[in-house]
């Protein structure tokens, strides 16, 4: 079976993530046009003048039916045609799993290149100044190595199939919210560098916060400041 994915923004007519979107309803009568009116010049049901004051000659005409979708969508479900959103609790293990596989291999290369620093140094008659000149540059490197390694790794995967590590082993997918499509580069990086970048340079444990909260308060698309900045949705790939 073939494993190619689909180029960007064009998945086949066929795939089952994909977004199909709702036909308009059909305007007009459903029983055709009504035949004109019998005696002929009246503007009445039956040839007879019009109702005093004008309007229905039975009465007021029923209200329309209310939006039951807050207005905003024109009676349509927005999640018509969708595939099931992710689970709450799926997404946050599937970004735990992620950042374990970048942040693991990150740690021993640091561990490991700092050890054989020190050991080199050591027997220097200044080897303390040059550890202490060397370590105060090397936090911004291993900020920059980090930011590369985070945002480039979730863009990669997402811009490929929709799908980090993570989210591929817990059934889930990152998608386009206008048609189901697997994210472009651009709108994989946007939502990356959101996702990643706070956590990287300073907040850690409380960018990862805001964004569940963001993630439980949005509706109806479960979208955090990440996805709104790719303009993209997490749903299940498992019906």
């Amino acid at each position: 079976m073939s494993t190619d994915q689909p180029p960007p923004g064009q998945p086949p007519e066929d795939d089952p993530f994909r977004k199909k979107p709702s036909e308009p309803p059909q305007s007009g009568s459903p029983y055709g046009t009504p035949p004109p009116p019998v005696g002929g010049g009246g503007s009445g049901p039956y040839g007879g003048p019009p109702p005093p004051g004008g309007g229905s000659p039975y009465g007021s005409a029923p209200p329309p039916p209310s939006d039951p979708y807050g207005g905003g969508y024109g009676g349509v479900d927005p999640l018509a045609g969708m595939p099931p959103l992710a689970d709450y609790g799926k997404r946050f293990l599937a970004r735990f799993i992620d950042f374990l596989i970048i942040a693991i291999p990150l740690g021993l290369i640091e561990w490991g290149t700092s050890n054989r620093f020190v050991i080199s140094t050591s027997n220097s008659d200044s080897g303390t100044d040059v550890v202490s000149k060397a370590y105060s540059g090397s936090g911004l490197l291993w900020l920059l190595i980090s930011l590369v390694a985070y945002i480039g790794y979730d863009t990669l995967m997402v811009s490929k199939s929709g799908q980090t590590l993570g989210k591929k082993w817990l059934g889930l997918r990152v998608a386009m919210l206008n048609d189901g499509s697997v994210p472009t580069t651009n709108a994989a990086l946007a939502r990356a560098a959101v996702l990643w970048a706070p956590f990287v340079i300073c907040c850690y444990c409380l960018w990862d916060i805001i964004l569940i909260i963001t993630i439980v308060a949005d509706k109806p698309y479960r979208q955090g400041w990440h996805d709104k900045a790719g303009k993209t949705v997490v749903v299940s790939t498992t019906q």
